[in-house]
């Protein structure tokens, strides 16, 4: 799909609700065939951009999103890299955030938009939010400025909110405004006119891509609530090959200062654990020793994840991990921000 534009956009679809449309005959939900996109979609000839589609064979549900799929999309980007402006990646919401997360990681010295997009409703449904979410996505990733792109990073733009993808969750199942950024500005509103918010968005550094492809997977989450038994906390801890884990805490950080608790914590960050702090609330920083039931855990050797989320922290540590890091590295590399996905000291 092609015309005399030399602006190219590469659409890459993995599955989810956006790319489905409604059978007429059978009235059930069917994969959407994109050589017919501009039938379904005909304003996206004014662009007159060079589009092109690469779809995933199988289709996935985003609930089946792993890390094969990670180091897939990281391969096509970096396969097209050249040939192409932008990426727009369209991908169930369910676990957009982690994927989001996930390739900011992979992508170092990204300076293109790699632009995560879906939706709601299917795209063949009359109150689709899939038309708009697709079409501004289209916009924002060819979006450049003197022939440098507008917004170099992986993002996430759902229901007119442009954001870092790092610093997104979902967090709404039924609203077309399915995602937050807590604690980090958005990059850009899209209304009447779309306006850029430049000063949050990463610069580009004009230096070759490198893509790290190489995840480990033995991390975990481990959520603290009233009443959690040491069973259960042993039980996790204690897992098979379990080299760090996102501890996710109340508040700013605040955890039980029960002595098998901590004795437990202790334990297992002296066996190598690689422990990161970061807080359940949506919005907020964690600061280990604000208070006393945090104190415990900044003298034991949990890591302060500060204001990152707890899908860029689980990601963020298989990267570091998958790169082959020692314990020191990574707990250096988790303390500080490289891809906006933090707020430094």
């Amino acid at each position: 799909m092609s015309n005399n534009s030399t602006t190219s956009i590469l659409v890459i679809y993995t599955g989810g609700t956006i790319g489905m449309i409604r059978d007429e005959q059978s009235g059930a939900l069917v994969p959407f065939n994109f050589e017919n996109v501009y039938e379904q979609i005909p304003s996206l000839k004014r662009f007159l951009y060079r589009l092109d589609f690469h779809c995933f064979e199988p289709l996935m549900d985003s609930s089946n999103i792993n890390p094969e799929v990670w180091e897939n999309l990281a391969s096509i980007i970096q396969q097209n890299y050249e040939d192409y402006d932008g990426f727009v990646i369209l991908h169930g919401s369910d676990t957009m955030a982690y994927s989001a997360s996930a390739l900011s990681f992979m992508l170092e010295n990204l300076n293109k938009p790699v632009i995560f997009t879906g939706s709601q409703l299917p795209l063949g449904e009359l109150r689709t939010d899939g038309r708009e979410n697709f079409i501004t996505a289209i916009e924002i990733a060819a979006a450049n400025d003197d022939e440098t792109p507008l917004v170099p990073e992986v993002c996430i733009y759902f229901e007119n909110q442009l954001m870092r993808g790092n610093r997104s969750v979902k967090y709404n199942a039924e609203n077309f405004n399915a995602f937050k950024s807590g604690n980090f500005p958005l990059l850009a509103d899209a209304g009447v006119y779309l306006k850029y918010k430049r000063e949050n968005i990463l610069k580009p550094n004009f230096k070759k891509l490198k893509v790290h492809k190489k995840l480990c997977t033995d991390v975990g989450i481990l959520k603290l609530f009233p009443g959690i038994s040491p069973a259960f906390v042993d039980s996790i801890l204690q897992s098979p090959g379990l080299k760090a884990l996102v501890l996710e805490t109340f508040g700013s950080g605040n955890a039980s200062t029960q002595k098998w608790f901590l004795d437990a914590l202790v334990h297992a960050i002296k066996k190598g654990l690689i422990i990161v702090n970061v807080s359940q609330c949506m919005t907020g920083m964690v600061d280990q020793g604000k208070y006393e039931t945090s104190a415990g855990l900044k003298q034991i050797g949990v890591i302060s994840g500060r204001d990152i989320t707890s899908e860029a922290a689980l990601t963020k540590l298989m990267v570091l991990l998958g790169r082959g890091m020692d314990t020191a590295t990574v707990t250096e590399w988790m303390q500080r921000s490289i891809r906006g996905e933090m707020t430094n000291d």
